[in-house]
């Protein structure tokens, strides 16, 4: 790990003080072009103790905007500060975790994973557009029906279409006969180019692509594509629970990566994460933007400077090892959960990897549902699975008691 480390408290606060000093303060700061300042302080108190003990507060209450892309060109000098901060983040994640080349990546804190898939389709349809002169009805999406709903949004908002790729019912994979058969189709009608979504951990099942059954099809007909991956819900998982894990950068075909981390790193909601490499998040500059320094390179525009403060201060508060740990925790809390349906003979699906077990709603009292926040697959009469989440706060004795109440059930 060549920047995530593990630091003391005092540290974490000096850091974070550190970089609010290097932003503009507007309590004191002759300000008067931003249309921003502070939060209200007749609403949010400024000036209570325990904000001296709490860096992320701090930031909510000196409200930085993080406007812009800051690993590419300049940026607002106002906020330099948890601009900072935000790059350091961003070298966790994209060096540390997902194996990019130091310097050579691109990316930003977006508001979520949903804008993060987003960004990554309009950067692939625009460079298709730019570099090939493609048409809207030539791009196509590749995603297969387990992939998370950002990705018809983005078909719908950027008027390209999506092909559904058929997944097996009860392991989740994608079907490659029929995928290979779909890009056929697609290609003896009006397709040439396309943008495929590989799944690190899909939001029902927690389920795997493996990327390279895309690039083999891909490849093996000359096809035009572009290949990102959506870790939304796996990219805290997946990477420390297999180490043999190659769904990263190190992967050259690979070429932009989702992750949030209000999912597993329980940030603040509207904490997602998007990198791509050098050379393509240039596709979106907004040039209009010509009030911003540096103009803007993302879809949302401003965004709060305290949730890259937030992320920063998780990582740095855990660091590698004790990351490790308590992901490995959760993974003995999902292996003891799936030994227990195992006696009970109760059918479910869970990667190896991951820390979500989806069970047959044949198996499921609706009365459970209620009791145990179970989520559906459908919220109609035609869903099929309930999935539980191994979370942080999801102790053995929820789960004990869960299985006991289900086995009398069951009997």
């Amino acid at each position: 790990m060549k920047f995530w480390k593990k630091l003391k408290q005092e540290q974490l606060k000096n850091r974070i003080k550190e970089a609010l000093l290097e932003n503009v303060n507007f309590s004191n700061d002759a300000s008067l072009g931003y249309p921003a300042s502070k939060l209200d302080s007749k609403v949010f108190y400024d000036d209570a103790p325990f904000l001296k003990e709490a860096p992320t507060l701090q930031t909510y209450v000196a409200n930085p905007n993080n406007i812009g892309c800051h690993t590419f060109g300049t940026s607002e000098k106002a906020f330099s500060g948890t601009q900072k901060i935000e790059k350091e983040v961003l070298n966790v994640l994209a060096v540390d975790i997902f194996k990019a080349k130091e310097d050579y990546f691109d990316g930003y804190i977006a508001p979520g994973g949903t804008e993060a898939n987003i960004q990554a389709i309009w950067i692939f349809r625009n460079y298709f557009m730019n570099r090939f002169e493609a048409s809207l009805n030539e791009i196509a999406i590749v995603a297969s029906e387990d992939t998370h709903y950002s990705i018809p949004k983005a078909a719908n908002l950027l008027q390209i279409e999506w092909l559904k790729v058929p997944v097996d019912f009860k392991n989740r994979n994608i079907d490659l006969e029929k995928l290979e058969t779909l890009l056929m189709e697609a290609k003896t009608k009006t397709k040439k180019y396309f943008i495929v979504i590989s799944n690190l951990g899909t939001t029902m099942f927690g389920s795997i692509d493996n990327p390279e059954n895309y690039i083999k099809i891909m490849e093996k007909h000359q096809l035009h594509y572009k290949l990102h991956i959506d870790g939304a819900y796996g990219g805290f998982v997946y990477p420390f629970s297999n180490k043999n894990s190659t769904i990263n950068f190190s992967n050259p075909n690979i070429s932009s990566i989702t992750i949030d981390a209000h999912k597993m790193l329980q940030a603040p909601y509207g904490t997602g994460v998007f990198i791509c490499r050098k050379n393509l998040i240039e596709q979106v500059l907004t040039k209009e933007a010509e009030y911003v320094e540096g103009m803007d390179l993302t879809l949302c525009g401003s965004r709060s400077g305290a949730n890259a403060v937030a992320v920063w201060m998780i990582l740095f508060t855990y660091g590698p090892f004790g990351w490790f740990e308590k992901i490995s925790i959760l993974q003995m809390r999902t292996a003891f959960l799936c030994s227990e349906l195992d006696k009970l003979n109760i059918e479910y699906f869970r990667e190896p990897f991951m820390n979500i077990v989806t069970i047959s709603s044949k198996f499921i009292p609706d009365v459970f549902v209620e009791k145990y926040n179970l989520v559906p697959q459908q919220h109609n009469s035609e869903n099929k699975w309930y999935k539980i989440v191994l979370m942080d706060h999801v102790e053995i004795e929820h789960l004990t008691t869960f299985i006991e109440e289900l086995r009398n059930t069951l009997e």
